[in-house]
């Protein structure tokens, strides 16, 4: 299945906007002190942006071009991914991710093909490359799936959807299976790290996330990614199927809060999703189709929309005919019932029974159906 993940990258711990050179200079890393000094070849002149999600997602860098070129100072104490980004008609777009780390960094890369850069300087980047080098005939997979799945999508053949749908199932297993081995043979690795967050955040297994937790080294344990690997352990925990679902209370799109609670004594499944979330979309007839064989028999639903404006979450909920009750703060991934369930992609849901209990979750394609015919 292609959901939309909420991503988190990290980034230096101090950085500081430095000015532009025309050459790459040379220069020793005193401590923990990093360079990045860069050439965008076809754009002369702009700026440049660095963006930190780790030490703080509010702060973006920028640097100044000049014939091309352009230097970021500052300093990481370990190795942290970061953003990098060039204006496109006034809008920043980042289509870099590297790693950070002391020493000087080297950047080469091309205007329209800012993805493809050349990266000098950085072990941890070296390192992340060998890791891609070694992933590389999955990614080829499934950049194919990825087509195939566009192909039929824009056919609206819902069929053949789901299908593809237990087959991106399984290949993520292939790729999941791939970073265990990594990280098995890696322990220390920031790189193992970075990738568990990355791929196993989604409606995760608490007892294949902790088995993994406990392959790292301490000091991996501890850092930035093995805190946020530990906090999705425990959220797993705390939702995984047989545990009380967590309360919780949200507006509807008329303000008035809806409480989960108030669904107690049916079948309820709270669904998270959003209208700018083209898997959700292409998901939410199936949940129609359970909504209306079942809902006569006590089952119902709770959507939790991931939006942040009203009037195309109010437009998305009227033309999927979704209607069942719908709540949100409007904050985007920042929804507090979302953060609450560890959601870190969508679609995802929960089926709770009538005794407020977790029963299944990740239900998609005619999953939800099936378990629902076992139910009711």
């Amino acid at each position: 299945m292609k959901y939309f993940w909420l991503t988190v990258y990290c980034g230096g711990l101090m950085m500081a906007c430095q000015n532009h050179s025309t050459k790459f200079i040379e220069s020793k890393p005193n401590d923990s002190t990093y360079t990045i000094v860069g050439k965008v070849h076809g754009l002369d002149s702009g700026w440049v942006y660095l963006l930190h999600n780790q030490s703080d997602p509010s702060i973006t860098d920028s640097a100044k071009i000049d014939s091309g070129f352009f230097v970021f100072k500052g300093k990481a104490s370990v190795p942290e991914h970061c953003l990098l980004g060039i204006s496109n008609n006034g809008n920043k777009e980042f289509r870099l991710g590297f790693f950070v780390q002391n020493g000087q960094i080297k950047i080469t890369a091309k205007k329209d093909s800012l993805s493809e850069a050349a990266i000098t300087g950085s072990a941890a980047q070296d390192e992340y490359k060998k890791f891609i080098e070694g992933r590389k005939p999955l990614d080829e997979e499934e950049e194919k799936l990825g087509k195939l799945y566009a192909a039929v999508e824009a056919k609206k053949d819902q069929r053949m959807l789901d299908s593809l749908n237990k087959i991106f199932d399984a290949f993520e297993k292939k790729q999941q299976d791939y970073i265990k081995n990594y990280v098995h043979n890696h322990p220390s690795s920031y790189i193992g790290a970075f990738e568990v967050y990355r791929n196993f955040s989604y409606n995760p297994d608490a007892v294949v996330l902790e088995n993994i937790c406990n392959m790292f080294d301490t000091s991996i344990q501890y850092s930035y990614y093995g805190k946020k690997i530990k906090n999705t352990l425990e959220i797993a925990k705390k939702t995984a199927i047989g545990q009380g679902a967590p309360e919780f209370a949200q507006n509807n799109i008329d303000g008035k809060p809806v409480a989960l609670s108030s669904f107690k004594g049916k079948y309820v499944l709270v669904d998270f999703w959003a209208s700018w979330c083209g898997p959700c979309r292409a998901e939410n007839p199936n949940v129609v189709k359970a909504f209306q064989k079942f809902h006569a028999k006590g089952f119902d639903i709770l959507g939790v929309s991931l939006d942040e404006h009203k009037d195309k979450w109010a437009e998305a909920i009227k033309k999927d005919k979704l209607n069942w009750a719908q709540v949100s703060d409007l904050k985007g991934w920042k929804n507090s019932v979302a953060e609450l369930y560890g959601v870190a992609g969508i679609p995802m849901n929960f089926l709770i029974d009538k005794n407020g209990k977790i029963i299944a979750k990740g239900l998609r394609g005619d999953d939800l159906e099936k378990k629902l015919a076992e139910l009711l």
